[in-house]
């Protein structure tokens, strides 16, 4: 069955979409009832009410690929939704997507977020990672203004009390878990070194996963931490490599897990090398080489061949972009379809409206049913294990928590 749009907003009204991953400990006053309103602006000719969605993910550097995905995503979204064509409040709405490039780091981000409100965008998709959504949310929250952030994974982005904050993935208290139980019952793994990039996902995601072995009666034999932006570990898995573990777990992206992958085969390590959604792509594939076949991943979220419309929605974002799907285009796609379900529900483009509906969505998108809990987190979380096989990503198994 086609899943576009146009036959999507008849039946269900769109999807309602909010995600983020938060770090410090604050709690704003309600801010819904103070939010601005929505800026709306006659379109150019068409007499159509343009509304501003934002997007906000790293478009440069090691990691825009993904960025860039992310943004395709949600692009594409916007306009399957303009195509099918939005009547709101008895206004026939044109959806625009502002698009802005945090640099995946986290004072690039909170400027992008502040410009985004000062865009007097409705809502936001985005920040791809932890460490930007964290410190971001902050702004959206005094503001008034939705976020959904579609893969930032760090469980303390919900924990901070905004009413704003929302995400459709899984968190890394859910991920971390998944991939120690694989490392101790299906590995067998008596011993594990662990390594993070010491940003709020890689870090986070190691503690995580630490916890759970350490229960699990694995022995983490060494701990690790390098930065996002290294390209030389053979320090680290020389001191490592001394240790003899039988699992290395590494918390963070694909520009540094596939060079760390290739370098531990390199000094003849054999130990299985585990890692989370960040390493878990094509990409690593090409930055790995051959030492991606010892490489186990997660995605926080449903395989897009494991997803019930994600044939079609592959198909039709390659021949919209002419690339493959990486990882979270899906993702962005259904926040876009949960903010117009969440305007279309409230009958306003109005930001405190839209926040309003947020806890009330239901909504069946690309990546499933989506649900929030109190927190702004999914109600039906899933993790997706990997291994690469001929340097492509293969299924291992899906776990539901």
């Amino acid at each position: 069955m086609q899943f576009t749009f146009a036959k999507i907003l008849p039946i269900a009204a769109a999807v309602a979409l909010v995600a983020a991953c938060g770090k410090k400990e604050e709690k704003p006053a309600d801010t819904a009832a103070s939010a601005p309103a929505a800026a709306t602006a006659p379109a150019a000719g068409g007499g159509e009410v343009v509304v501003k969605i934002g997007h906000a993910a790293p478009l440069t550097g090691g990691i825009a690929h993904l960025g860039k995905d992310n943004e395709n995503g949600a692009r594409l979204a916007v306009e399957e939704a303009n195509k099918a064509g939005l009547e709101i409040g008895g206004k026939k709405i044109k959806l625009e997507l502002v698009g802005e490039d945090d640099a995946a780091d986290p004072k690039t981000g909170t400027a992008v977020a502040q410009k985004l409100v000062d865009a007097k965008v409705v809502a936001v998709v985005g920040h791809l990672n932890s460490g930007v959504s964290i410190p971001a949310s902050k702004i959206y929250s005094d503001a008034g203004i939705t976020q959904i952030s579609p893969s930032s994974t760090n469980p303390d982005y919900t924990k901070q009390g905004f009413k704003t904050t929302y995400r459709v993935v899984a968190t890394d208290a859910q991920q971390g878990p998944a991939l120690a139980n694989y490392a101790a019952k299906t590995l067998q793994a008596k011993s594990v070194a662990i390594v993070d990039d010491a940003t709020a996902y890689g870090k986070g995601l190691a503690d995580e996963f630490e916890k759970t072995a350490k229960a699990s009666g694995v022995n983490v034999v060494a701990r690790e931490a390098t930065n996002d932006k290294a390209t030389d570990f053979k320090a680290i898995l020389t001191k490592i490599k001394g240790k003899k573990p039988d699992v290395i777990m590494y918390g963070g992206m694909d520009a540094t897990g596939g060079p760390f992958a290739k370098q531990a085969k390199e000094l003849g390590i054999a130990a299985k090398i585990v890692g989370g959604d960040g390493v878990c792509t094509d990409k690593v594939a090409e930055l790995a080489g051959d030492a991606v076949q010892n490489l186990i991943c997660s995605e926080a979220g449903l395989a897009l061949s494991k997803m019930e419309a994600g044939a079609d929605f592959e198909k039709r974002y390659q021949a919209r972009f002419n690339a493959p799907v990486q990882i979270y285009a899906p993702f962005t796609y259904d926040a876009v379809g949960v903010i117009v379900d969440a305007m279309k529900r409230a009958n306003s483009t109005d930001t405190a409206a839209i926040l309003a509906e947020m806890p009330k969505t239901n909504y069946k998108g690309v990546i499933g049913n989506i649900a929030f809990d109190e927190k702004g987190d999914m109600k039906e979380g899933t993790i997706t294990l990997y291994e690469y096989k001929d340097k492509k990503k293969s299924v291992l198994d899906v776990v539901k928590m």
